[in-house]
């Protein structure tokens, strides 16, 4: 078994990958920037988690509803990975104990919504993170053509910035071509990188 593997199996008790998963999680460990087309059920959340369970570091997951972070961040803490998330609702105090956790502590993932990249705080915090990926749950939402356009995500591409030396994995269900196309310009792909599956669920 590989290291992706042995870390699907420890953590979610499968022993195989789906075939866009793999394609996906080897592309990602390989250093290149993804886009992830798969339908909802797909297991889309894996094709970052693993990934980012292979390799020192953090990944900041940006996420666009809380009920989403929420589900994912209790997920990932009842499989005994360090998983922390930022809402609006937390005091400073709170959000402070969670970068340093972040910074200083173990911590795998940190999911935070678009508007939350605004924060001062979180800016200079970020900077002293080690960065593994950056990945981008519902990515159509950059795209002024997607269904539902969020503005916020277009500061996800400043996470770049603070953290250079980590690539991108960006999924969505959904993305028509030109959507697709807009993902990877608005997040400065480093080339064109898109795996899909069908849609067709068995």
């Amino acid at each position: 078994m590989s290291e992706p593997e042995l870390i699907l199996e420890k953590f979610w008790g499968y022993t195989s990958f789906r075939p866009a998963q793999k394609k996906v999680i080897q592309q990602a460990l390989s250093g290149n920037d993804i886009l992830a087309l798969l339908p909802t059920g797909a297991g889309k959340s894996i094709c970052f988690q693993v990934p980012a369970l292979c390799k020192d570091g953090i990944c900041i997951v940006i996420s666009p509803l809380l009920a989403l972070m929420n589900d994912q961040v209790s997920q990932l803490k009842k499989r005994g990975v360090k998983a922390e998330f930022m809402s609006s609702g937390m005091s400073p105090k709170q959000m402070d104990y969670v970068l340093d956790n972040c910074i200083y502590g173990n911590t795998k993932f940190l999911y935070v919504s678009p508007e939350r990249l605004n924060s001062v705080l979180l800016k200079e915090r970020l900077k002293l993170m080690n960065v593994n990926f950056i990945a981008v749950d519902e990515a159509h939402c950059i795209s002024q053509w997607g269904h539902d356009f969020r503005p916020a995500y277009r500061t996800v591409t400043r996470i770049r910035d603070w953290a250079p030396k980590a690539n991108v994995i960006a999924v969505t269900a959904t993305a028509t071509e030109k959507v697709a196309n807009d993902i990877q310009l608005q997040l400065n792909f480093n080339k064109k990188n898109i795996i899909k599956t069908s849609f067709e669920r068995k």
